[in-house]
This record gives structure tokens, sequence and C-alpha cells, in this order.
């Protein structure tokens, strides 16, 4: 099966960090891990391309390359609302139109905004910089509270690790939850943050040793097909459920209730990938109590079904 293409679109002062998120994910060779993806970068110039960190990358291709590409990817875009060589802004628009995925890292968003890719739709970047995009773009819902926003066709992160919480995102998405986790155990990650999360804590005081989630957060996971409830939860973190709850807010951007759910969630996509257990068995195993509520809460969270869910991406098939 030929391998799906994915070139970055790189600007001068091309900023390393984001460029390496999807470089990592989608370009890294790993001997224990299909290769599901081809990865290339290009510009609209070829030839040395300057780097926000001092030293220049060597681009050997030009903006024909998008027309080969299945995800285009822009990694940031410096300075950020920095006006976009028309070439770049109608080569965007063509990938677009063929079928491409036009993704933006952190500031690339500008870039799609130029591009008109935006309009009407929701979207976000880095939170410096979101009232920024949202005042020289009005025709943009911007929100600045989330890690990432995907419309299948367009995708758009905030800054630093969310750029990476995107790529992960986009690879549970063409290739199932358990192939990204894979990626992410390689990169000593967790293989899943939820797009609504918030791109920083509310109230940003450092968490002590004594007050990290950690070891609660390996213990419920180790023990998805109890009955965990946010009583039990607080009662295992010697809490009151209000002093959790604060704690899950402050430290993972979301409530406990959320939290078990979404790692439930995961649980059953891979049980659905990797094995032919029937949906009653897998929700008892993942603490859902029926087959009726699993598959009510996965719908609502995924937009499908766990059978067409195994059907795409389970590997006993």
């Amino acid at each position: 099966m030929r391998r799906h293409r994915v070139v970055a679109l790189l600007n001068p002062p091309q900023s390393p960090f984001e460029l390496a998120c999807a470089a990592e994910v989608f370009g890294t060779v790993r001997e224990d891990v299909p290769a599901h993806y081809d990865f290339r970068i290009c510009a609209e110039r070829p030839g040395p391309l300057r780097t926000t960190v001092g030293y220049p990358i060597l681009v050997d291709a030009g903006l024909a390359a998008l027309r080969a590409a299945d995800t285009v990817l822009i990694p940031g875009w410096q300075p950020p609302g920095a006006p976009a060589p028309r070439a770049v802004t109608e080569a965007l628009r063509a990938a677009h139109r063929r079928g491409a995925r036009i993704v933006a890292i952190c500031t690339g968003a500008f870039v799609l905004a130029q591009a008109g890719l935006l309009d009407g739709r929701r979207a976000t970047t880095h939170w410096r910089h979101t009232a920024q995009l949202a005042a020289t773009f009005p025709e943009v819902r911007v929100d600045p509270d989330v890690l990432y926003v995907d419309h299948g066709d367009v995708a758009t992160s905030a800054g630093t690790g969310a750029g990476i919480d995107l790529c992960l995102h986009l690879v549970r998405s063409d290739h199932g939850a358990a192939y990204a986790a894979q990626i992410a155990r390689n990169m000593v990650l967790p293989p899943h943050r939820e797009g609504s999360q918030l791109q920083y804590a509310a109230q940003p005081v450092p968490a002590k040793a004594d007050e990290s989630l950690a070891p609660l957060l390996e213990w419920a996971t180790a023990r998805l097909d109890a009955r965990l409830t946010v009583d039990r939860l607080a009662e295992r973190a010697g809490l009151s459920s209000r002093t959790l709850a604060r704690r899950f807010t402050e430290q993972l951007g979301t409530s406990p209730g959320q939290w078990l759910l979404g790692r439930r969630l995961d649980a059953t996509r891979v049980l659905l990938e990797r094995t032919n257990l029937p949906v009653e068995a897998i929700a008892t195993r993942v603490g859902l109590a029926s087959a009726v509520n699993l598959r009510r809460r996965f719908r609502a969270h995924f937009g499908t079904t766990p059978g067409a869910y195994r059907r795409t991406f389970g590997e006993t098939r």
C-alpha cells in the first residue's frame, strides 16, 4: 500500500522545533513500528533556509512538491502574521482543492487564514497570538483555549507540544489508536491529549511533589474494569472530591470524570483494533458497563460506531 505523503512547507526564519514535531511523528523510521508515511520538506525557494536559531536548513524542493502531497503541513510561520507570498497561498488553495489535508502548527494558522482556508471555521494558534489572529481575520472563529482543532480537511494547533498532540491525533485518525500509541511510546510521550484540553492551566502554579496526579492516574488506568467513580478516585488520592477536581483542572485541564471517560474510550479503540472481542465484553473490560452505553459514548466521542471503527482499523480483520 502506498505510503501517505506528508510535505512540510518551510519559510525563513523557520523554527526548528515546530518542524521537528512533525518530522519526529511522520518522518522518523523506527525498527518496531511500521512505516506508513513519507516525509519531506519544501519551500518557495529551494536552497539554504535561515532558521530562528542561527543555522540554515538545506531545502531541496520547491512548491511543486505540494502537488503530490496527501498532507501539507506548515510548521509555524515567523513573524506571526507576516504576509505569505502569493505563490504560497495559491499552492495551498490548489492542494486543498484536489483533496490534500492542510495542517498548521502554531503560527502556521496565519498562513491558512491568508489562504482563506479558515473562513467561517474554528481554529487555534499559540495563546500569545490568538488575539492577533482574531483581529486580523474576523471571519475566523478563533478558539484560544484548545490544543488543536481538526476539521478533517484543515487542522490547526496551539504552540510547542500541542503540535505533537495534533500530529499524533492525525496518526490516530489515519491508522488507529494502537499505531499512534506505538509512536508516542517511542517518543516517551502520553499517547493522547484531547484537542479540547486547555492550552495552559487556569491556575499555573507548579504542583508540589506530593500533589502530582501521576500515581493516581497510573493506578486508575490499570483498573478501568473496576467501578471507578470520582469519589473513589478522591478516596484513593486522600483528597476531597472538590480538591481532586481542582487538581485535575490545574494539572490536566479537564475534570476527573472526563479524563476517566477518555481513558476508557482509548482502551476501547485498542481492543477494537487488536482483538475480536464482542462489544459487550469490551464494555466490561473498560468499565463502560454495557454495549449500549459503550456504543452511545463511542459515537458521541468519535462520530462513528465501534463496528465501523473495527472494520477500518482492526488488525485481525
